[in-house]
């Protein structure tokens, strides 16, 4: 199975590397700066699973591909997404499969809108990855779990063909028959996570640890659950305890990735994880909506959004 995994940088780094690693047919869809910077010090990952580096890993341009791949990786941001489609769309045959990692749900609108629906799988990573300013892909916590399915639920014979070409590496595996219940159960958490953290500025154990922080976190995981359960994909009872039980851990140091980016000074997820979420939410009497945790959130992030922008350095 030819494999384009679209973009080097964390997460399609390190999964398309450990693919390369267990000798999959594999090339990274990447622009000229990247091309240039693994080509000179290869693809390299730091992680509790082991480290490796893949000198000169297969990358190409998208004006140099010529012909079809069977399944596309795609990890980019959501506010790359526009750019990231006219990029891999040579690569898009009658038989190509596009497994997309985002988070949320807007991209599977987006992506069907120009692809077909029949080509998006619905896909879940679980990983925490960041790449540091030495171009390296550094793995912060032991978790490394690509789930995909076919959006209806139940299996299918190219499910299965996926499943058997990335059998073997590293990372888990892991074919759903519920992938779109899995997915909205990761946003009620992202968005959660990322709500509570960008908004406080601080990590699980700070937050909980501070007078009313515990009640702010599970007031807003149920915010986001109600969300959830109004569309139809009601969060199950053991993921709801789990992520309480995570999202209350003393001395836990885990921040969202869009902390990290704000610190950063770097470009946001915002809408796509927060404000689309929100936007799906459940009206009140006549149409009225109190002012939620999650409206708050939101809005200091747009916030950031809007001074970064104004700010001389932005992009």
């Amino acid at each position: 199975m030819r494999i384009l995994v679209v973009g080097a940088g964390a997460t399609g780094g390190y999964f398309g590397g450990r693919l390369l690693q267990a000798g999959r047919d594999v090339v990274f869809l990447v622009r000229p700066k990247r091309a240039a910077q693994l080509a000179t010090s290869g693809l390299a990952v730091r992680s509790s699973h082991g480290d490796f580096t893949i000198h000169a890993p297969p990358t190409v341009l998208s004006e140099h591909i010529h012909q079809p791949f069977d399944l596309i990786l795609l990890s980019c941001k959501a506010y790359d997404l526009a750019g990231a489609m006219e990029s891999l769309a040579p690569a898009v045959g009658p038989e190509t499969v596009i497994l997309p990692l985002l988070n949320g749900m807007r991209h599977l609108e987006v992506l069907d809108g120009r692809f077909g629906k029949a080509s998006v799988l619905g896909g879940r990573c679980l990983i925490s990855v960041t790449l540091n300013d030495e171009g390296v892909i550094v793995q912060l916590t032991p978790i490394h779990t690509l789930s995909f399915g076919e959006r209806e639920g139940g299996t299918s014979e190219r499910v299965g063909r996926i499943t058997d070409a990335l059998a073997g590496t590293l990372f888990e595996v892991s074919p759903s028959e519920q992938i779109v219940q899995e997915m909205w159960e990761k946003w009620v958490f992202l968005a959660t996570l990322a709500g509570a953290t960008c908004l406080m500025r601080a990590s699980i154990g700070d937050i909980v640890a501070s007078p009313g922080g515990r009640d702010v976190m599970l007031n807003l995981l149920e915010e986001c659950r109600v969300i959830a359960d109004a569309q139809g994909y009601k969060p199950r009872a053991p993921f709801l305890e789990a992520s309480r039980t995570m999202l209350t851990t003393p001395d836990s140091p885990i921040t969202a990735s869009m902390l990290r980016d704000i610190e950063s000074n770097a470009r946001i997820e915002a809408d796509h994880i927060i404000g689309d979420l929100l936007s799906r939410r459940p009206r009140g009497d006549g149409d009225r909506v109190i002012v939620s945790l999650l409206e708050i959130a939101h809005t200091h992030l747009q916030a950031y959004q809007m001074r970064r922008s104004k700010a001389p350095s932005a992009g």
